[in-house]
Order: structure tokens, then sequence, then C-alpha cells
């Protein structure tokens, strides 16, 4: 016979909880807080805890993560009054096996529970045909694995955030594998990637004749995913007027191809992601606010690898029998290697330790690579680092001098907008400098900027840089 514990403040819900659970064939014990509940858990552990969130002394939320840090096999299912997405957000967020609203039908909340005891969470959640390579084992990455395997039910929307490299993606392919759409489409469009002017017609779709070059009648990103998943990659870059329109899909479940007048019906969830900061992007109006909240519905915040350090001798060996597949000459490391590897702090995060590697396997014809050819290559890559980090503090101390100079002047000329006036300003100087040290080269002055390549010809257009170098 399983034993329930249940915590909440309100006896009468304790006492319904308590006959129904027991008619079930449950045996049970009620607490009036989480307090009382944690002073007997070390005598006896349950097989199951529900808990209200707010309680006197200890909140439920706080009894979650408590639970989840120091009795992970212990299931625990959060009861709320505040039936709204961010008492899920903060329940699943919190390891939490399910949420059940106040008020709550006892047929249902006995279904979550036989569910909770017969499927117990997993840490990493995911399925087992999963092939994707998001490897880890350290909290953070858990943490990650155990959001997509509280999400493995839902359809909810998410936003994916971390740096450029750690993959984003994957995540985002993993949350649509384990969801009930893996047997639907899974359609990627980086919205970096598209020019502004033909952002709505990659989204949407067109009609023949609706513009200049639409030749022919074209199925937009959202019906190609109709039925599945809709992954937007740097959805910071999204321009304003097309983010509107996107919000009215997300709104409404319909659109209209560029040049159509018969609305479309879709039924897709949306995984958007991004390595900017969408707050300071709302804060500078270049990113609307209802469609942050739109999006932020579930966010997951993958760490960068600098703060996950103990997946590097996993994430070496998973990269090495990858190079094995790509033909290239297997490579051993020894203890002191991965020492080397995991004092460097990769600021390109996954993909860069990625490529690191592949360059080792391809250039180094020893099967086993010596610490010292190691220290040496890693200390080229810190090199690089290190004189980005010298031109920023010189750089830093330039710009905060002429600011003092002439703040007054600068107030005066552009008051309201002086944030927007300097981006601008420092954004156009950046490119052209780069642009005139690769001699108008586009390509590798991407490659130097970190852009990608369409990104930087529409910041071209967009700043009106002369690439003639008469700018």
């Amino acid at each position: 016979m399983h034993n329930i514990w249940i915590a909440d403040d309100d006896e009468a819900i304790r006492l319904v909880l308590e006959e129904s659970l027991s008619n079930a064939g449950f045996k049970t014990k009620s607490f009036s807080s989480a307090d009382d509940l944690l002073e007997n858990i070390d005598k006896e552990q349950p097989d199951l805890i529900i808990t209200d969130v707010q309680m006197p002394g200890m909140l439920g939320y706080d009894l979650l993560k408590h639970i989840n840090n120091n009795y992970e096999n212990i299931p625990v299912i959060v009861m709320t009054a505040f039936a709204d997405m961010q008492a899920a957000v903060e329940s699943f967020g919190g390891g939490a096996f399910e949420y059940i609203p106040k008020p709550f039908d006892l047929e249902e909340a006995t279904e979550i529970i036989n569910r909770a005891l017969e499927d117990k969470p997993k840490t990493k959640g995911l399925k087992a045909d999963n092939k994707l390579d998001i490897i880890g084992e350290s909290q953070a990455m858990q943490n990650v694995f155990r959001a997509i395997g509280k999400l493995s039910s839902t359809v909810a929307t998410v936003l994916i955030q971390g740096e450029s490299g750690t993959g984003k993606e994957l995540i985002a392919k993993s949350l649509h594998k384990n969801s009930p759409r893996y047997d639907m489409p899974f359609i990627a469009l980086n919205m970096a990637d598209i020019p502004k002017e033909l952002v709505e017609s990659e989204l949407f779709g067109h009609e023949k004749g609706s513009f200049t070059g639409a030749v022919d009648k074209r199925i937009g990103r959202f019906e190609q995913a109709n039925g599945g998943t809709l992954f937007l990659d740097e959805i910071g870059d999204m321009p304003l007027d097309s983010q509107t329109r996107l919000l009215r899909v997300l709104s409404n479940k319909e659109f209209y191809r560029v040049g159509g007048d018969k609305p479309i019906k879709v039924d897709v969830r949306i995984i958007a992601a991004t390595h900017q900061n969408l707050n300071n992007l709302v804060s500078q109006k270049n990113f609307r606010e209802d469609l942050f909240y739109r999006l932020n519905v579930v966010p997951i915040s993958i760490p960068a690898l600098r703060d996950r350090k103990e997946d590097i001798p996993e994430l070496v060996n998973h990269f090495l029998n990858k190079a094995k597949e790509l033909k290239l000459e297997p490579k051993k490391f020894d203890a002191e290697g991965f020492k080397i590897m995991e004092k460097y702090n990769w600021p390109g995060n996954v993909r860069e330790l990625e490529n690191f590697i592949m360059k080792l396997c391809a250039l180094y014809s020893d099967e086993t690579i010596l610490k010292e050819d190691l220290a040496f290559e890693i200390d080229n890559l810190g090199k690089t680092d290190h004189q980005i980090l010298e031109t920023e503090t010189h750089f830093s101390k330039v710009f905060k001098n002429y600011l003092t100079k002439n703040i007054n002047q600068i107030n005066r000329d552009y008051q309201g907008d002086v944030y927007n006036f300097f981006l601008t300003e420092l954004e156009k100087v950046l490119i052209c400098e780069v642009l005139k040290n690769k001699n108008g080269n586009q390509l590798k002055a991407s490659e130097l900027l970190g852009l990608n390549r369409n990104t930087l010809r529409k910041k071209i257009t967009e700043l009106n840089i002369d690439i003639t170098g008469e700018n």
C-alpha cells in the first residue's frame, strides 16, 4: 500500500484528500505545514507528497526544492489556488511531477497520483531513442534535462536562453522529440539569417505575384510545421513589424499568406531561442513586451561551458567518437590533458570545444596528444581572448573620457535617445573598420565579428554603410 503525505494549512482540503485517497486504497498522513512534514520525513519516508503552495512558515515551492535536493525518488505534486501559467512554471521548474489547481477534481487528482507512482521522475527524462548529442552530468545540465522531462507531456511554449554555442537548437529538438508531437514536423528558422523584407514571406508564405520575385506560390514555415513544432532561433533579431504579426498568429492561430485573402488555420507549438537579453531589448523598445510574455511561458536557461567544466571529459570523449565517424584518426588524452582543457573558459562554449577537438584530430598524427601540444593549442586560444579583453579595457577608458567631456552636449542633442544613438554609431564604426581590415571581404568580416553573413549584410543595409570604402 502506497503511503501518501499531504501538506496543507486548510483542514478541509486535508480531510477531503485523506478520505478520497483512503477510499482509493492509499495510506495517508497529513500535516498543516511543510515544516511539520519535514520534521517527520527522516523517521519515515512517503512514496509521494502532495503540497500546497501558500502555507505558514515554509512555502510549498521551498518544500519541493528540499525534497528534490534530498529525496529525489519521492515525486511531489503541487496544489495551488492560483491556477495560472506562473504556477505551472514555478512547479515544473522546481521539479514537481505535476501541479493541481484548486478547486480540483478528485478523480483527476487520483489519476495524477497513480501516474506519478508508476512513472517516478527520471532525472534525465529523455526518450530512450533520443539520439541527440546533449551531453552532461553536471547539476546545471541535470536541471535542463529535468525541465525537458517535465515538459514531455505538454506542448507549452518555451523560450531557450543561452550563449552562442551552448546547443539551443539541440535542446529545442529534444523538447520536440520528447513531446506528444514527436512524430510531426520540426521546422527550424534562424531569424538572424533572413533579410528583413523576406521575414514574413518565410514565416507565412506568399501567393504568386504578391511581390516582385514571387513567381510561384510558396508555403511558409508555419504551414510546414502545422501539427508539429516551429523553432524560431535568434528571435531577438526579428523586426518589430514582423513581431506584431507573429503575436497575432499566436493569439488567433491563423494567418494570411503575403498577398493572400484567405485565413489559414494552424496548430503549431512555438519554441524560441536567443543569446540576447530580451528584457533589455524590451526596455530599448526593440522587442515587443507582449510578445516576450507570450514566448516566455516556460524559460529554459542553457549553462555556458565555463559553468559546467566537470562535463568537459565526457564531451571530449563524445567528440572523439564523433571524429572517428568522420574518418579522422582517433586520439587520446591523459588526465593532465583534461585538466588543461578544464582550466580554459571556452567563450565559444560547446561548439568551440567540438571544433577544437576536430582540429586536433585532423592536425596531429600521433595517437596520444601530449600535454605540451595541448597546452600550446589552448594557449593560442587564450591569447586571442586576452587580446580581446585588453582591447575592451582600453576602449572602455577612451569611451569614458569622451563621455565625461561631452555628456552635456550629447544630452542636448540626443535627449531621450542617447542609448540608441551610441549603439548605432558604435556598431557602424565597428563594422566599417572590420570590413576595412578584411579588404571588404564580407565573409571574413562576418567571421571576425561573430555574425552570420546574412546578418552582416542586413546591418550594412540598415546602417547605410558604404562598402566601397568611401564612407
